[in-house]
């Protein structure tokens, strides 16, 4: 059964369980509210804390971990979509906290507008995002959550908070990537600047190569990164630069084959065939790695930025000090080689500069991303603790939307304000009403 009121959201009984992009989250409300405003927002959280019920907003269910489960109050913020403003004196839009990202880059093109940096991927909300840590990858630009000026959350007592730089500034430094952990964000605000272009040069490197030349093409490039095919010594880069133009997109067809046909298409048919008869994976993988080939072409940034990701996978990702990542990467090949493992998805390798966010997978030091993926429904378990392991050596920290096995214990070593962050969340949710089962792992009780 649901409410509504014309203008308004609804609360109902939750008649059926909620599940995650990758379907490997469960998890069964009691109810679920679709509100329509800060106000509503700030209503149905009162509301839950007197009936004793936990709340968590999930967005768009792309992270892998359990991060949005509960078994009390769903909040779903399809309602609360759109820009509220934009403000070219001080170049910063103000997104409802629902907005789809790629809503967002729509509209601010359409504006002259962009964002700095951004993922690879556009599907999640704005809120889901930045709560996370989505990022891409960048020399001096960093996440998506390095780019906010202001957020504005409903906090466990139904207060409206507002915060940035200037206004409660200790609550902006960690709700900038907060878990969902101190508040429901309702609206964000972010630096943009005026819409560029950026040239992507797409070309295969050696294994060898790419990694022994890592750090110049870092210095070289303002966004770069790689993939390297497990079972080959084959790897793919892109450096993204700006450009000065003109532009000259990837042709329709051209870029047909290489983003929808290669990287989607084929690809399905090759995971699935790997996932029924694994020992042909390294086979499959030395033809995919030779299939993409080289090319350059330049376009607005979320045009550059992100690609269509229709096959459905496990990840896991960590963050490493910089200076570790190549070291590292060499022992998850070594790992792979002498191993019974057949693995069918590209590891990926990002970098961020450090940013001052207390729980940011960046925060305070230069660092590396490396992802591992494998298909959905392939067992992940042994491929992915074997790389966990080799993650933590390094003093790597797990996105908090991707797998990962770390605790509370874990992250008081590897974040150095994490005790700061632990003290906000016990001021502003002492009661734990945005406490789920993942949060009591990653932040302790």
């Amino acid at each position: 059964m649901s409410r509504t009121t014309a203008g308004s959201g609804s609360t109902r009984t939750a008649d059926s369980p909620w599940r995650n992009w990758a379907g490997n989250v469960t998890s069964r409300p009691v109810r679920e509210v679709s509100p329509a405003s800060a106000e509503e927002l700030a209503e149905a959280v009162r509301r839950a804390a007197e009936d004793g019920l936990r709340v968590k907003t999930v967005g768009a269910g792309h992270s892998f971990t359990s991060i949005a489960a509960t078994d009390g109050v769903l909040v779903r913020p399809g309602l609360l979509t759109g820009i509220r403003r934009i403000d070219r004196a001080s170049m910063t839009v103000t997104a409802e906290a629902g907005t789809p990202l790629k809503r967002l880059n729509v509209a601010l093109a359409r504006e002259g507008l962009s964002l700095t940096n951004m993922g690879d991927i556009m599907e999640q909300t704005v809120a889901g995002a930045v709560s996370t840590g989505t990022h891409g990858t960048g020399r001096e630009s960093a996440s998506i959550a390095a780019q906010i000026r202001g957020i504005e959350l409903v906090t466990a007592s139904g207060e409206l908070v507002t915060c940035s730089e200037k206004e409660n500034p200790e609550v902006f430094a960690a709700a900038r990537i907060g878990l969902g952990a101190l508040g429901v964000i309702t609206a964000i605000t972010f630096a943009v600047e005026p819409v560029f272009l950026l040239t992507a040069r797409e070309e295969p490197m050696t294994f060898d190569r790419v990694t022994s030349e890592f750090d110049a093409l870092h210095a070289e490039n303002e966004h770069f990164e790689f993939y390297w095919f497990p079972h080959t010594d084959n790897c793919n880069t892109k450096r993204n630069n700006r450009s000065a133009g003109p532009a000259a997109p990837a042709g329709r067809v051209s870029g047909w084959i290489e983003d929808e046909l290669l990287s989607n298409g084929l690809f399905q048919v090759a995971c699935s065939l790997g996932r029924a008869v694994p020992p042909v994976i390294p086979s499959i993988a030395r033809v995919s790695s030779r299939a993409l080939s080289a090319r350059t072409y330049t376009d607005i940034p979320y045009k550059v930025f992100t690609s269509p990701r229709r096959v459905r996978f496990m990840e896991m990702e960590y963050a490493l000090p910089r200076e570790a990542a190549v070291t590292a990467l060499r022992e998850v090949k070594a790992m792979v080689e002498r191993s019974p493992l057949k693995v069918s998805f590209p590891v990926e390798v990002r970098t961020a500069p450090a940013d001052d966010i207390t729980l940011s997978t960046a925060s305070e030091r230069e660092t590396a991303y490396i992802a591992v993926h494998l298909y959905r429904g392939t067992p992940h378990r042994a491929y992915f603790t074997a790389v966990e392991r080799i993650m933590t050596a390094h003093g790597g920290r797990p996105h908090w939307g991707k797998i990962h096995t770390r605790d509370a214990a874990y992250f008081s070593e590897v974040y150095p304000r994490f005790a700061e962050f632990t003290a906000l969340r016990d001021r502003l949710d002492p009661d734990r009403l945005f406490a789920n089962d993942y949060l009591r792992r990653v932040l302790g009780d």
